[in-house]
Parts: structure tokens; sequence; C-alpha cells
């Protein structure tokens, strides 16, 4: 069995290489072996036109995991099960519920799973798989369920609602990682962190029974941080140890420059044909 995990940027907020497009929205395509899952789907604007220029056939995804309900991470789901009608969907319940953001004018607007897409879902036998807890994905993916929130530092990353009148907030408890543990450690792929980065590798690192960090890739949610919450991520991360940082999607500019900064030589780009190797023990 090949030993490698495989991970390849289908969707992001920008793109480098020719013929390929970047989308609001985060989507990689995982390669264990024989088996191949999907992170994420993206809007679903750029998905199968990316794939096909980056030579992957999603009509062979075994699973797709969802990080959490947001449109921008679920808008392709539905054509992926077209072309993969037996792939598996995994994703915790709060996926399903109705989420909104808060514009500036304090209207709100719609930002969760459209209705068709949570209906391909759900009509189909014994789907979704809930991941309410850690669940794993074949002998080596696990996805981490809900996370627990532990530090005081860290929120939602926005305004975020369950109902259009924006007085309920959307705690987001749907919002869940993937880790797996590598030759060097472990890697946690995030979707978009609402739980908070520091929140998740705390969680992470509870569950493999205190194995280092050694990678971490994907959406941190530091678009809206405060100075003071962006210190505080870095200092934490510096505390993990972390060999490799691939800030990627809802992390922000300003958040990214300070990652690449403060973390030189270890941090690279996520953009859309991004291919990374891990080997497994």
């Amino acid at each position: 069995m090949d030993r490698t995990v495989r991970i390849t940027t289908l969707v992001e907020n920008t793109a480098a290489g020719r013929g390929l497009l970047g989308e609001h929205g985060l989507a990689f395509h995982i390669q264990v072996g024989r088996k191949t899952v999907l992170f994420d789907t993206g809007q679903g604007q750029v998905l199968k036109g990316n794939a096909r220029r980056l030579g992957i056939r999603l009509e062979l995804a075994n699973a797709i995991i969802l990080s959490h309900g947001h449109y921008d991470h679920t808008g392709g789901v539905g054509g992926v099960l077209e072309a993969a009608p037996r792939a598996k969907v995994y994703a915790h319940p709060g996926a399903f519920e109705p989420k909104y953001a808060r514009n500036g004018d304090a209207r709100a607007r719609a930002v969760g799973m459209s209705l068709p897409n949570a209906s391909k879902i759900r009509e189909r036998p014994d789907q979704p798989v809930w991941t309410n807890g850690p669940t794993e994905i074949g002998s080596i993916l696990s996805v981490t369920g809900e996370i627990p929130r532990a530090t005081d530092f860290e929120d939602t990353g926005g305004e975020f609602f369950l109902d259009t009148e924006c007085r309920q907030p959307d705690p987001l408890i749907d919002d869940q990682a993937i880790f797996f543990q590598s030759s060097h450690g472990t890697v946690v792929l995030l979707g978009c962190a609402h739980a908070g980065v520091i929140n998740t590798l705390r969680y992470v690192t509870e569950l493999t029974d205190g194995r280092p960090i050694h990678a971490v890739v994907g959406g941190m949610h530091l678009l809206n941080a405060s100075p003071g919450r962006i210190y505080r991520t870095i200092e934490a991360i510096r505390r993990f140890d972390v060999d490799l940082l691939g800030p990627a999607h809802c992390t922000g500019m300003g958040a990214m420059t300070k990652l690449w900064t403060a973390f030189a030589g270890k941090c690279f780009p996520c953009t859309v044909g991004t291919t990374m190797e891990f080997k497994v023990p």
C-alpha cells in the first residue's frame, strides 16, 4: 500500500497555473492509496473545471467531508454526488441548519448550504454520516467532530446567526477539521476554523495523546480578528512548535502577512493547484 497522503487544493480564493480559477471558498482533494476524499467543495463554480485541469477525477470520490455548513464550502456537493453517487457524505448535524450573516446595514444574508444541496445529501440512503464526535474515515484520516471552545480569545470570526432577525447567534458547532498522523507528526486540515485555530489544535492534540503538530493547512478565519487575537494566535502556534503552515481562504491578508513574518521559512501558499505530500508511518 502507498503510505503517502497527497493533498491538492482544488478551490481557494487564489489560483496559480494556466486555466485554473479561484473563488471565495475552499476544497481539498485527498488521495490516500486508492481512497479519494474531498474536504469541502467550494461554491461549486470552479470545482469541476479545476479538477479536470489538474487531472483529478471527481467521480472516483469515496467520501465528501464537510467542514461546516456555509455556502462557500458546500456549494459543489450536489455536483460531486451526481458524478460520484456512491460517495459517503460526512457532516455535523448543525451543517444543515439555516445560517445567516449580518450585513453592514444590519440586514441578514443567507450564508448556509443551499436547499437543493441539502436535499441531494439527505435523499440518499443512510446519508449523511453524522460526525458529532471524532470519526475515523478509513484507516488514516479522522474528523474531529464538534470542537470544544476552551480559549478566552477566540470566537467564530464574524457576526453569524441562525435567524433572519439576527437575534440568535450561530455558535457554528458544526465546525470540524481533518487530522492524520504523518511520519513527522500530526497534520491538521482546516475548513474555516470557526471554532478557533488554537481550540482546534488543542483538541487534536488531546485526541492524539499529545503527539506533536507537524502541519496546519487551511482557512483560519482571522479576517476580522483584532491585533490582540492575531498576536495570541501566533504565540500559541509557537508553543505548538508547528513545522509547516499553509494559511488559506478566510485567514485574511493582514493575518497571513503576520503569520508569514512570524514563521518565516515555515509558511507556504495554498493557491489552487498546490500539492502537498505527507508520508504516513
